[in-house]
């Protein structure tokens, strides 16, 4: 691929990111139903409809690609270059009104994640991650400024997110990331898809999370390699469709190998 094919991708993911706020924003914090899906996650017609949006121009611009979403499952997954999109990351965030859920949108390339954004439309906040590129933080009304994580070795006086306990479902995962948490500095939990950007950004340490499916982390991949950071899953492999959902990221190497080495004590 050349820059410029790069560049209308880019281009693209920024275009679809905007149609999926124009639908999230217009239902955020006013009325709503809540459907439960098959394995009783909560679903709006944000989440519906803003996926929809997403899908309607990617038809337009890239027929030939391939989709996999949240709300409407996949189309031509074994394509070169699938999308892979979350419109409402943190939908029990986005139902009770705290503005830290976004909208994840990533490109998949042969296997391998290659354009993240993380969204935050009730933030005014983005990050915009493609390999190859410093990783960018925008913040509505200034200009895009380039990002970096921070130094942090020890887990003794690292900062850790996970978005829940209850995303640890089997007994020894939990058991896992209590070997990581009890060593941190502190946990925090309920920042959803925000604790990567905040990583990428050098404001926090470490995430460690599990039960993910990739539209909820193929796109924090490019965000936090091109900002300087490490993300992978429990086993130190690549992120990719395939993966187990178990996911670690560091901003520091030292950290994500002290963090692999507690997972797997």
């Amino acid at each position: 691929m050349t820059d410029a094919d790069d560049d209308a991708l880019l281009d693209l993911a920024l275009g679809l990111a905007a149609a999926a706020r124009a639908v999230t924003m217009r239902h955020f914090r006013q009325p709503f139903a809540v459907d439960a899906k098959a394995d009783a996650s909560p679903v709006t017609v944000a989440d519906r409809d803003a996926e929809a949006a997403m899908r309607r121009l990617l038809a337009e611009r890239v027929p030939a690609h391939g989709i996999l979403g949240e709300e409407h499952g996949g189309e031509r997954t074994g394509a070169e270059q699938v999308w892979v999109l979350d419109p409402v990351d943190g939908t029990r965030a986005f139902i009770t009104g705290v503005p830290v859920w976004g909208t994840l949108i990533s490109l998949v390339r042969a296997g391998r994640p290659v354009l993240g954004i993380i969204d935050h439309p009730a933030l005014g906040e983005r990050w915009i991650g493609m390999a190859g590129r410093p990783t960018l933080h925008v913040r509505d009304g200034a200009p895009a400024v380039r990002v970096r994580t921070r130094r942090c070795a020890s887990l003794a006086v690292a900062s850790l997110f996970a978005t829940a306990p209850e995303m640890f479902a089997a007994a020894a995962d939990f058991a896992a990331f209590r070997r990581v948490a009890d060593r941190a500095r502190y946990t925090r939990y309920g920042t959803d898809c925000l604790a990567y950007g905040l990583i990428a950004a050098g404001h926090a340490d470490l995430a460690v999370e599990g039960g993910m499916k990739p539209y909820d982390y193929c796109s924090h991949v490019p965000v936090l390699e091109g900002a300087g950071g490490i993300i992978s899953d429990w086993q130190g492999r690549p992120l990719g469709l395939g993966s187990d959902g178990r996911v670690l990221a560091a901003g520091d190497a030292a950290l994500h190998g002290a963090a692999l080495a507690a997972l797997a004590a």
